[in-house]
């Protein structure tokens, strides 16, 4: 069995023309059920400690309080009860995954670009890298493998998880792109940056050579930052993968045969439903 994890309640904020918009998540979950997906609501409900554990002293506040300065990165009332919601969806997720059912959380706001003091680049939480901490504060021995496939570096979760016992971090993504790191490897941290214009043949020769390192790593557990702006019609980046590439994907990380979950990270082209849809076809 397998289980996606999405509140509505994630679409009761926005600013018009800004990428990161309701319409994303609201689009892909009327395709997931008409396909027949089940959307569950998220069973374990995060709290400021549990931002905490991944966050320093403060940032749950900041957020909070709109005391932090990134203007692609709008404060609004409530917005830290909205990105506790996208918290728990990732932290549920992540509990199913060890529990042996894979797991996606189909959420907003995303979180990759969240680092330990700063919110940025949409995120203002690091779902994934919460989600990760949650587990380890169950079972610290657990070794987690982590992909991010988002067209941009995960700058916030490399800033939160590098230099950590027991996790490797993998990114591929676009270089030169916001936010302009991840442009060598450090650490548990493999980047893997690719240029604009790569197309499906190069993406999954780089996407070979990091599963190759998370299977030496030999997780417990694989957890997966699912960015869809990788699309080659994807607005705000110039990567050239195909509706079918992330179906394919999603096949490589199940061949993995890890209990995995992922999280849904950037996409911001119309087609961000039949993508997603593509990608836990194979992935789940």
């Amino acid at each position: 069995m397998s289980r996606i994890y999405c509140d509505p309640d994630c679409l009761r904020y926005h600013t018009p023309g800004h990428p990161e918009s309701p319409e994303r998540v609201e689009r892909t979950a009327r395709r997931l059920r008409a396909a027949g997906h089940a959307l569950l609501q998220p069973f374990r409900q995060a709290t400021a400690d549990d931002v905490g554990l991944a966050h320093a002293a403060g940032h749950f506040e900041a957020v909070r309080d709109g005391h932090y300065c990134e203007p692609d990165t709008p404060h609004y009332d409530g917005i830290d009860i909205f990105a506790l919601k996208s918290v728990s969806a990732a932290v549920s997720a992540a509990f199913s995954a060890i529990g042996g059912e894979p797991a996606f959380s189909l959420m907003r706001p995303p979180g990759h670009h969240a680092g330990k003091r700063r919110a940025a680049g949409f995120c203002y939480f690091n779902n994934l890298a919460i989600a990760c901490a949650a587990l380890w504060s169950r079972d610290p021995s657990l070794r987690i493998g982590i992909l991010d496939f988002d067209a941009h570096h995960g700058d916030g979760t490399q800033d939160i998880l590098q230099g950590r016992p027991g996790v490797l971090y993998v990114s591929l993504h676009q270089a030169p792109l916001y936010p302009g790191t991840g442009l060598e490897s450090k650490d548990n941290c493999l980047n893997l940056p690719l240029p604009p214009g790569t197309g499906e043949d190069a993406y999954l020769r780089s996407l070979d050579k990091g599963l190759d390192a998370l299977r030496h790593f030999g997780p417990g557990l694989l957890a997966v930052s699912a960015g869809f702006d990788a699309y080659g019609a994807d607005p705000i980046a110039q990567l050239r993968l195909e509706k079918t590439s992330f179906r394919r994907i999603g096949a490589l990380l199940a061949k993995t045969g890890l209990r995995r979950f992922a999280v849904l990270e950037g996409g911001y082209a119309p087609d961000l439903p039949v993508l997603v849809e593509n990608f836990l076809e194979a992935f789940l």
